[in-house]
C-alpha cells in the first residue's frame, strides 16, 4: 500500500490527520507531500491551522488535515 492511500484511509477512519498523528502511527515525516499528491488526485482535501501549547507550555501551531 502506498502510503497515500494509508493516509487516505487513516482520514477516513479517524476524520482527520495532523503530522504527529502520521509520524507516530503511519511513519510518515512528509504528509505535507502526501496531501499535495492527493489533492493533485482530485480528492476533497482541507487543512485547518490549530493552535495550543507545546510540551514547554509555549504556543505552537500545526495543520490538520481533513476530507471535505
Amino acid at each position: 500500500m502506498k502510503t497515500e492511500e494509508r493516509v487516505l484511509k487513516y482520514m477516513e477512519q479517524h476524520g482527520s490527520i495532523t503530522q504527529k498523528q502520521a509520524n507516530d502511527d503511519l511513519g510518515c515525516s512528509r504528509l505535507a507531500e502526501y496531501i499535495r499528491r492527493l489533492k493533485e488526485a482530485g480528492f476533497p482535501i482541507i487543512g485547518e491551522w490549530k493552535t495550543g501549547e507545546n510540551r514547554f507550555g509555549e504556543p505552537t501551531r500545526w495543520k490538520e488535515y481533513r476530507i471535505a
